[in-house]
């Protein structure tokens, strides 16, 4: 093909590649927007992300800090949704794109790579990693800075300048983007080995990766194998993220058969006339759309939506959308242990519950008030409940045992705030303070933190407030000792300490009639007052 023929078939090309990558990034936005928009909201709420030096240091001084900064920093967006989804649509694209660099690095003609398609894969398989509703951002931005750093050596040329600062950026780069950074020196080997013919940067360079992780052990507080698998890549501390390595590591092995493509791609061309200008064109195409079709079957079947619901109901009871609920229920009647919480919950809500609590499914006794359980997700529902109860000793608990219960031991924007209330209503000013103060150094929670700081010791105002006021009279007048179960005889002193307390009583009534204890029914039916 001649050099005229080139560049008349070079725009287009390189168009049509851009809207490929622009319906790539679409359709990430449009999926997490639209189907998984509560994993988003769940990845919110069990981070703290504060603007506070204390707290930036302490999340960089360890491995692969600067992209647990960075998605930390993108998570707290989450809180909406679709601003969620469409930061990570922006760095799957941007991980496609680097991709196609690279491929295209030592390519006379870059605009249609035989297998333009694979430069999908990396990105789909960050796709995947995202649908586990505990892997963190920070190891697609791991990733993402990993491919960056390798894309802007790439332009650097063969010399002495160019080994210096590759030796001295190797130890930069890991202690930015943690160990998945070993593509950037496997990449590194790679080109070496390829183009420079230099053994002795792939000699230093694994000294580098052997004997870094190991000098590093006997100075920070990780364990030996974090250091080579990740800290902050997966909220289980124990849990090897293996699609992410997979997506990592994909890219060293499509750089390693990039060269057999170009031959390929050569030899073809050689043996194909003028009269098929266009099949490399059509080759690169079909390779994009046979990745996608596979990759996003793969998405699709490997999406927990039964998850994705049940976190609805818990984004819903943790905003107050009782209308909603009731909406959804009535279109889907939940048969999950959260859906059926809140669900009774928001019937309370609306003094519907012992009406029409039999119209949907219930799961005994449990449905109402279930025992507190030892994890971070389902005692928040719970003490959503309990908190609407009046109970407020035993929210707070709740909810603080919850925050403690969170894998990669963050706090929690949403527990932080519950406690500063229970706190509030309590008359624990300064407990509450304490809390209030934390809040301000974010950016979604810092205009609700000041307005309820100027409440803290105003008893007039506490006592005037819509929620904290109500609240703070149907509460517990006396001490008692809680287990880990709620009792009939718990919600019987609670309604009868205030009996204005409507909720409380369709709670014990409700109890009775799960449990179809008759007598006590009718025995409280019988000391209701007469108004």
């Amino acid at each position: 093909m001649s050099i005229m023929e080139r560049n008349e078939t070079k725009s287009p090309r390189q168009w049509t590649g851009w809207v490929c990558s622009l319906l790539f990034g679409v359709a990430v936005f449009l999926f997490f927007g639209l189907a998984y928009p509560h994993h988003l909201h769940y990845q919110e709420q069990y981070q703290l992300f504060l603007f506070d030096t204390a707290y930036v240091w302490d999340i960089v001084r360890l491995p692969g800090g600067g992209a647990d900064l960075l998605g930390r920093f993108c998570t707290q967006f989450f809180l909406y949704a679709w601003v969620g989804a469409f930061i990570i649509a922006l760095l799957l694209t941007s991980v496609q794109l680097l991709t196609l660099r690279l491929f295209n690095a030592h390519r006379p003609t870059p605009n249609s790579h035989p297998a333009y398609g694979l430069s999908y894969v990396p990105s789909f398989l960050l796709w995947l990693f995202l649908l586990d509703e505990n892997a963190l951002l920070g190891g697609v931005w791991a990733v993402l800075l990993t491919l960056l750093a390798t894309w802007l050596f790439s332009y650097l040329k063969n010399g002495r300048a160019r080994h210096i600062l590759l030796f001295v950026s190797i130890p930069l780069l890991y202690w930015m983007a943690g160990p998945v950074s070993v593509v950037f020196f496997l990449l590194q080997i790679v080109e070496a080995m390829l183009y420079t013919k230099k053994p002795i940067v792939p000699i230093v360079i694994l000294v580098l990766l052997a004997f870094m992780p190991i000098l590093l052990s006997y100075h920070l507080p990780v364990p030996m194998e974090k250091l080579w698998s990740g800290v902050h890549y997966h909220r289980y501390p124990t849990a090897l993220p293996t699609l992410l390595w997979a997506a990592a590591l994909s890219v060293i092995v499509l750089m390693v058969l990039c060269p057999v493509a170009n031959r390929l791609e050569t030899n073809q061309t050689r043996r194909k006339s003028l009269s098929a200008p266009h099949f490399p064109f059509l080759v690169s195409l079909f390779s994009f759309l046979l990745v996608a079709v596979i990759m996003g079957l793969l998405v699709w079947k490997n999406s927990n939506f039964k998850a994705e619901k049940v976190m609805q109901y818990d984004f819903m009871a943790c905003h107050q959308q009782w209308n909603r609920i009731l909406e959804t229920i009535n279109k889907e009647k939940p048969n999950n242990q959260i859906g059926v919480t809140v669900q009774n919950l928001a019937l309370a809500m609306h003094g519907m519950l012992l009406e029409h609590m039999f119209n949907y499914n219930q799961n005994g006794i449990a449905g109402l008030l279930p025992d507190v359980k030892t994890d971070a997700t389902s005692p928040l529902p719970t003490a959503e409940a309990f908190y609407q109860l009046g109970m407020i000793n035993v929210a707070q608990r709740t909810v603080f045992e919850a925050q403690e219960a969170i894998l990669d031991f963050q706090k929690s924007g949403r527990c932080y705030k519950r406690l500063a209330q229970t706190n509030l209503i309590n008359g624990d000013y300064e407990v509450a303070r304490k809390y209030l103060i934390a809040l301000q150094k974010t950016l979604f929670y810092r205009e609700w933190a000041l307005e309820t700081l100027q409440l803290l010791g105003n008893e007039e105002a506490i006592a005037h407030h819509p929620e904290y006021g109500r609240l703070r009279q149907m509460a517990y007048k006396n001490d008692f000792y809680f287990s880990d179960h709620v009792s009939p005889e718990m919600l019987e002193s609670l309604y009868f300490s205030n009996t204005a307390n409507r909720m409380a009583y369709q709670y014990l009534m409700a109890y009775y009639m799960l449990t179809g204890d008759r007598n006590s029914f009718n025995k409280i039916i019988r000391q209701i007052p007469k108004q």
